[in-house]
């Protein structure tokens, strides 16, 4: 077990939601998950994120999951702060991942809603208030509404914040109204951590007054994210202008490749292939992009790797 070390302030910058590397068996493939985080800790990131969506938790078996905490916390040994994705449809099992993340010395665990049955907001907050009583480790909601179908309302948010153990939330609606209003509503409480997913939106909610984002292209070029939103916190527009352009380049031709509703997790794990981060082996329903595909990719991912080069 490792221990991770106290961290004496809320926790601020790119957190990146780390790929789950596997074998053609869909075991965990350990030297991929090794190297990858080292990747991610030399590129200057805050923490990790593990099984999250881009870590495509869903399709993972509890075994696998369990054994990626157990490395993941091995591996950083106490560097970062380590968040562990504990979403799933029975309370029972969130609440046995978050129990195995605390015995491996995680940071905190992230919880999105229950993805399956339909549930109004009082529902919502005594799932959640039951989850945050359950365990031992901080919590971030997780509003993750294209997935889940189910939105946390910022009134919900903020009724469980006054929970001890909810120390956070990771907003994945793309909504710009929507997180104006929770920075908005904790304006005044700076200890609660407001992050965002979508990383083309970034620096733009760090200038609103968020605390940096959960950025999947961060998993392949760490750096421009880190200095993206330093950028956005020292209120270096030029800065933010010329990085921002690379974020949305990254958008456009990595996640974009084949029209799926996949693309984003099919691109960014082939993208860290061609690095030798990983194999492209994904957990079903999701399957490899086709050889033509492939190669489109590369051809798109040198032609980012090259501009950022010259940057």
């Amino acid at each position: 077990m490792s221990v991770v070390k106290a961290i004496q302030v809320p926790l601020r910058g790119i957190v990146p939601p780390m790929i789950t590397p596997l074998n053609s068996d869909g075991s965990l493939d350990k030297e991929s998950v090794k190297k990858l985080i080292e990747h991610l800790i030399e590129g200057g990131v805050h923490g990790i994120f593990i099984l999250g969506t881009t870590g495509e938790f869903s399709g993972l078996s509890y075994s696998v999951r369990r054994e990626l905490i157990k490395l993941t916390c091995e591996q950083v040994a106490g560097r970062l702060p380590v968040l562990v994705g504990i979403t799933d449809v029975s309370l029972t099992e969130s609440i046995a991942l978050a129990d195995y993340a605390a015995s491996e010395g995680a940071y905190a665990v992230v919880a999105a809603p229950p993805f399956y049955v339909n549930i109004d907001q009082e529902e919502m907050y005594s799932y959640f208030k039951q989850l945050a009583d359950a365990i031992s480790l901080p919590m971030f909601l997780y509003n993750m509404p294209s997935h889940t179908k189910l939105t946390i309302e910022v009134d919900t948010v903020v009724k469980l914040a006054s929970h001890e153990r909810i120390i956070g939330f990771k907003d994945s609606s793309a909504h710009g109204v929507y997180f104006q209003a929770l920075c908005h509503e904790f304006r005044n409480q700076e200890d609660f951590v407001l992050m965002v997913g979508p990383e083309e939106m970034m620096a733009e909610t760090v200038l609103m007054g968020s605390h940096g984002g959960v950025c999947g292209g961060a998993n392949l070029f760490p750096k421009l994210y880190v200095s993206l939103y330093e950028a956005a916190e020292n209120r270096d527009f030029e800065k933010i202008r010329k990085l921002q352009g690379s974020v949305m380049e990254i958008s456009k031709n990595i996640y974009q490749v084949g029209g799926y509703k996949s693309s984003y997790m099919k691109g960014v794990k082939t993208a860290l292939s061609f690095m030798g981060l990983c194999q492209t082996e994904f957990a079903p329903p999701v399957y490899p992009f086709s050889e033509e595909e492939v190669e489109e990719l590369r051809r798109r991912v040198n032609k980012i790797t090259s501009m950022l080069a010259d940057q």
